[in-house]
Order: structure tokens, then C-alpha cells, then sequence
């Protein structure tokens, strides 16, 4: 009997693209397709990750194309294609730029994998996912945005570095958009269980939160051209395995929400249950009150690039 594996396609291959699949299938998730419009690209970076199988030991079929045909029968879309943030833009600036290019290939997609879950990493992630929910019309389980397991993942690596202790030991999340607003929760942290107050003085930490918030920037200067790809490859990958694998991961997840936290209408990261039913369950976190007021300031943000969308939604 042919067993058949999970189907990922991936929407782009600049750098988060082709990384994205690189962690995806050195984690074995399914077989890949790599999608660009450049003719030639996605084939020799997929060529040339598949060829890496007999030394790395995946045993799963890695293919280049561009035509979205080749993406029919997906499990899982991700969407990565579009503008990269150069130094000096805001997020909002990318809006414009990346807004046409997600509603296109999220349409066409569905032309062809009618039953696939979909995760947009493009920035403005908050706005673009809030875009393929409505221009989509499927159920908020089957749209997510990548940005709160990326940003938790750097918070994590800073505070695991101030500390002295393994990364594996740090859990932390970051709530709201993914900008300068987003919202590193302290009272959460902990080091197996241990606040972070037990290890680090409060002007640490609050140094820490802000580099946190900045973290996308602070790569973007120093690479001078384009922007991270590591570490949002390995969100994106870790998000897939939950879904793909039904693991029943509790994730900072960009999630339509209808009226948890108090709010309605509009993409943001909240922690979820994310496993084979995609979001399976928001969790509504008791907040402080600072914690409260910062996540508004940040909501806020989401929905005015919202009411800067060419077209309402």
C-alpha cells in the first residue's frame, strides 16, 4: 500500500523561503514544492536541497517551479513571497508593496488545494493575515501568521544569554503585532519554572523586552540588504510540525480573533493550541494591566494599517 506524505508548498524562495524549506525537510515534515515566479530559482535551490538527502538522511522529494499548479493537493501553504523590509521602512510601508501579491497567490491556491491550511509569514504579517481570512472566507483554524513563535524565540535566546542558562530551559511569549509595539510578557517567563525576576534585576529585563521588540530591525541593519531568515524558516518549520504532526503545541500564533482578549475583526498573536486541526483553541492569558494597555497599544497599530488596505475587505 502507497503511503502518501503530507504536501508542503511554500510561496516564495528568497531567503525565508528556501530556508523555510531546508528546516522542513531536514525535519522530514513531507515532501516540498518551492514556488517563484524567477525562472530558475526555486528549481536550483530545490535541486540542490534535495541532493543534500543521502548526507543529512530525509527521505522526502524536494521540487522548484513557477506554476502554482504544481502546488495542487497541498496540506500546508506558506506563504513567504513579497517585498523584504529594507532599512528604514516601517512595516506599514511594506504594505502596499506585499498586499496584492498575498491576495493573488492565496486565491490561486485555493483554486488548487481547496483543503489546505495556510501560514503567512509576508510583512505586515498581522495585516496580510487578516487579508487571507477575509479574501479566503475560510475558518480562522485554517489562517495563521508566523510572528509570536519568532519573536517568543528571540526573546527566549535573550534572556537564555543573560542568565547563563540552556535555551531549552527559557519558555517566554510575546503577545500583539509584529512591531515595535508587540508585547514581551515578563510575569510569564520563567526558567523551568523560575521567574526570570529570580535571575535578572528589572532594568535587565526591560532592556531585554526592548531589544526583543526591535529584534527584526536590529538583523536588518547589520545585513544592510534583506532580512532575517534563520530563525523565521525554523518558526515557520516548527509551526508546520505541529500542524502536520498534530502536536498540540501551545505557540504565539497571528490568529483572527472574535472577541478573545476583548477584541474582534482583526489578526493578532495570541497563544493557541495549534495541532492537526490548525488552531485548535485560543487561550485567553490573565494579563496585568500594563501588560493590558501595551497589548491595546499594539492592536491599535494593527488596525490602522487595517484602515490603510487599498481595498476594503
Amino acid at each position: 500500500m502507497e503511503i502518501r506524505r503530507p504536501k508542503i508548498s511554500i510561496l516564495g524562495a528568497g531567503m525565508t523561503g528556501s530556508t523555510t524549506a531546508h528546516w522542513c525537510a531536514a525535519k522530514e515534515l513531507g515532501d516540498v514544492v518551492l514556488f517563484d515566479i524567477v525562472e530558475g530559482m526555486p528549481q536550483g535551490k530545490a535541486l540542490d536541497l534535495f541532493e543534500a538527502g543521502p548526507i543529512e538522511g530525509f527521505d522526502v522529494a524536494v521540487r522548484g517551479t513557477n506554476d502554482l499548479r504544481d502546488t495542487a493537493g497541498s496540506d500546508l501553504v506558506i506563504i513567504t513571497a513579497g517585498m523584504p523590509r529594507k532599512p528604514g521602512m516601517s512595516r506599514a510601508d511594506l504594505l502596499s508593496a506585499n498586499y496584492r501579491i498575498v491576495k493573488d497567490l492565496v486565491l490561486q491556491s485555493l483554486e488548487v488545494s481547496p483543503d489546505a491550511f495556510f501560514i503567512v509569514l509576508t510583512n505586515p504579517v498581522d495585516v496580510l493575515t487578516y487579508v487571507v481570512k477575509k479574501v479566503s472566507g475560510l475558518p480562522r483554524h485554517r489562517v495563521m501568521g508566523q510572528a509570536g513563535v519568532l519573536d517568543s524565540t528571540r526573546y527566549r535566546t535573550f534572556l537564555a544569554e543573560a542568565i547563563g542558562v540552556s535555551v531549552k530551559d527559557v519558555h517566554a511569549m510575546v503577545l500583539g503585532g509584529h512591531g515595535d509595539a508587540m508585547v514581551p510578557l515578563v510575569p510569564y517567563a520563567n526558567v523551568n519554572g523560575i521567574p526570570i525576576t529570580h535571575f535578572l534585576s528589572k532594568e535587565r529585563i526591560d532592556a531585554i523586552v526592548e531589544r526583543t521588540r526591535k529584534g527584526g530591525g536590529e538583523i536588518v541593519n547589520l545585513l544592510k540588504t534583506g532580512s532575517a531568515y534563520y530563525a523565521p524558516g525554523a518558526a515557520l518549520a516548527e509551526m508546520a510540525e505541529a500542524i502536520l504532526k498534530d502536536r498540540k503545541r501551545v505557540l504565539a500564533v497571528t490568529t483572527y480573533l472574535e472577541g478573545e482578549y476583548g477584541l474582534r475583526d482583526l489578526c493578532v498573536g495570541v497563544p493557541v493550541v495549534l495541532g492537526g486541526g490548525g488552531i485548535e483553541r485560543v487561550i485567553e492569558l490573565e494579563l496585568s494591566e500594563e501588560d493590558r494597555r501595551a497589548l491595546q497599544v499594539s492592536v491599535d497599530e494593527v488596525r490602522a494599517q487595517i484602515a490603510e488596505l487599498p481595498e476594503t475587505l
